[in-house]
């Protein structure tokens, strides 16, 4: 039996992360901290409050004293908190500093003192910067993020290395590409597709709507992390990528196909600063030296998200009526 801190767990990954352990490792102990800012749902994990080995904790990771309190007994740290939206990021850089960099510090120095046997940082593709046409990220690739979102990140990323390299402290560090699936908040590009979509409402796209993203479903993504925690070498970074190559329109398009709806609800819109066009990830390191790859091709995953929204009617309401209100009418991709 272990017992897990997973950071920002009221989140999309986060949320879904704990479903997935708990029906893979019913035996562990899992303590959830969120601070549970705009995109932190606690309906996500509703089903879960009173369970044995389960507790959720509201507070922040920059809360030092609540760190090192938490961490007591804890074997594995899997560190989701974090300010992820790009939009948002242009707009008030600073929190995102705070968060991801000074936050992720404050959490590794606690989880250092409190001797925890392995730390699991979750970054993203976006710290590489933009690819041309062709290739793709792989772990050697050097660190280029052009938003303050992906510079926040990137820069937790060398403060994990450097615990490491420094303290030879048990890290490890994972990069993804673009997730989707159940539970995610509605500004980015699939969410917010499918919301609009079955409200007949239109769906704004960037620039000429080919930016390119490699689509990962979130629940690839929590059996990729869940082989990191068994078998993932310290100070070692590993690409976690779905293999699903689509542009913003295609995915859109498909989007619209699958429920029916006009292609007129497409809308084009003028283009973020800074848009990376093109994103992919070499996933061959976690595939050879961990076993893992993706179970799930975009068609399937796409399907099951769409029949979880379909069927979340209440969720999609809250959505609706404003109670979760995204922060930009635009693609979030």
């Amino acid at each position: 039996m272990q017992s897990l801190l997973v950071t920002g767990g009221m989140g999309f990954i986060g949320s879904n992360f704990i479903h997935y352990w708990k029906e893979h490792h019913p035996e562990d102990r899992i303590v959830n901290v969120d601070a549970l800012t705009y995109a932190g749902n606690r309906d996500n994990l509703r089903m879960m409050e009173g369970q044995l080995g389960y507790a959720f904790v509201h507070g922040s990771i920059s809360d030092e004293a609540l760190m090192m309190r938490l961490l007591q007994g804890i074997d594995v740290v899997v560190h989701f908190a974090a300010e992820s939206h790009v939009d948002r990021s242009i707009e008030h850089p600073g929190g995102f500093v705070m968060t991801n960099v000074m936050g992720t510090q404050i959490l590794l120095e606690a989880a250092r003192q409190r001797q925890v046997k392995k730390f699991i940082h979750i970054s993203t593709d976006e710290v590489y910067g933009s690819l041309g046409d062709e290739g793709a990220f792989s772990e050697m690739t050097p660190i280029a993020p052009n938003s303050p979102y992906s510079a926040s990140k990137a820069g937790s990323d060398l403060l994990v290395r450097a615990y490491y390299e420094t303290y030879g402290f048990p890290a490890v560090i994972t990069r993804c590409s673009n997730n989707y699936g159940p539970r995610q908040f509605p500004e980015k590009l699939i969410p917010l597709g499918i919301t609009r979509a079955l409200r007949d409402g239109i769906i704004p796209l960037y620039g000429d709507g080919l930016h390119v993203r490699d689509w990962l479903y979130v629940e690839d993504h929590c059996s990729a992390i869940e082989r990191v925690i068994a078998a993932g070498v310290p100070g070692e970074v590993y690409n976690i990528g779905g293999q699903n190559e689509r542009t913003n329109v295609e995915v859109v398009k498909r989007i619209l196909a699958l429920l029916g709806k006009s292609e007129q609800l497409i809308q084009y819109v003028t283009d973020r600063l800074g848009h990376d066009r093109r994103y992919a990830m070499d996933s061959s390191k976690i595939h050879r030296e961990l076993g893992w790859a993706p179970a799930y091709s975009f068609e399937q995953g796409l399907a099951k998200t769409l029949d979880w929204y379909v069927q979340e009617t209440a969720w999609c309401a809250r959505i609706a009526d404003g109670s979760y209100r995204c922060h930009k009418e635009e693609d979030p991709s």
